[in-house]
């Protein structure tokens, strides 16, 4: 048994140790994230924690493969020695992607679930990869604030050249605006206080949101005071009376809000019609010597 044992080839003793370890480190891994997910869960740390626990957990066994299998690579470490200059400018967008995928995960430019713009894409956070963030796409061929269905992977040393618009980061809400022509001689007080009660009514829960949001940054940054709750402003031109709603929206219920607030609006307008009357464009067509309206 003994003469059996030491005619076994080390290597051999080698490679069973590493997988062996490199097994045992993966499933303890595995089975404390999985104990531990409902709490992180709820906090919403799951997909983070999860990245950088396993991500550690492979970088700790590729250090436990080079360590002991290094007696056997020392021609290797040579030529790798040798070739590091053309291998580091080969790879440069693959190791600049790595140090954006870093840079990312602790330097707190948005997380999974935001809402982004990336190198003029924009859509919500899917995935964090080492070398690519994935994005579900919003807008292009769709209208609004809504998936059109493409999945878009951007590499992540896009971190270091470029812009990054985050609009779910800190304060998950933005300021829209609705434009509402209306004739002149309609009754203007009327349409002011027709669209102040219909913001109320649809928008008032948001900005009361919106206000403890603000708050919460106004702690983490140095913001002036901004104003929260919805206005209405007046304007006119030599065609129609203007009137315009601003008002503080969650950013993935912008869509939906305006479809309720020109809804609620029509159904209020429509109750007066001696006393409002909505305005549209008109165009005059000449034709020879004649004159057609439409």
């Amino acid at each position: 048994m003994r003469e059996f044992i030491d005619s076994i080839n080390p290597i051999y003793t080698q490679v069973a140790i590493f997988v062996v370890v490199a097994m045992v480190l993966y499933v303890t891994a595995k089975r404390v994230l999985n104990r531990f997910y409902p709490v992180l869960q709820e906090q919403n740390k799951w997909y983070f924690t999860k990245k950088i626990v396993m991500n550690t957990i492979y970088v700790i066994i590729f250090l436990i493969f080079v360590f002991t299998f290094s007696d056997r690579f020392e021609g290797f470490y040579t030529t790798l020695g040798l070739a590091g200059a053309g291998i580091t400018f080969a790879l440069r967008e693959v190791i600049v992607s790595f140090a954006g995928w870093f840079a990312i995960l602790f330097g707190d430019f948005f997380k999974v679930g935001d809402r982004v713009l990336l190198g003029g894409i924009k859509g919500d956070v899917i995935d964090l990869g080492i070398l690519r963030t994935t994005l579900m796409e919003i807008g292009d061929w769709v209208d609004g604030d809504q998936y059109n269905g493409r999945i878009v992977r951007v590499a992540n040393s896009f971190i270091f050249t470029s812009p990054v618009h985050n609009y779910s980061a800190n304060f998950q809400f933005v300021w829209d605006e609705i434009h509402i022509p209306i004739h002149f001689g309609s009754d203007t007080k009327l349409v002011r206080k027709l669209l102040t009660d219909v913001a109320d009514e649809v928008v008032g829960e948001a900005s009361t949101q919106a206000k403890e949001a603000w708050y919460n940054m106004r702690r983490q940054f140095r913001l002036e005071d901004a104003t929260l709750e919805h206005q209405t402003f007046m304007a006119f031109d030599d065609n129609w009376v203007e009137f315009s709603l601003r008002y503080v929206v969650d950013i993935k219920e912008r869509r939906r809000t305006r479809d309720r607030l020109f809804t609620r609006l029509l159904e209020e307008i429509e109750k007066y019609p001696d006393t409002i009357e909505l305005a549209s464009e008109t165009f005059e067509i000449v034709r020879g010597n004649g004159v057609e309206k439409s």
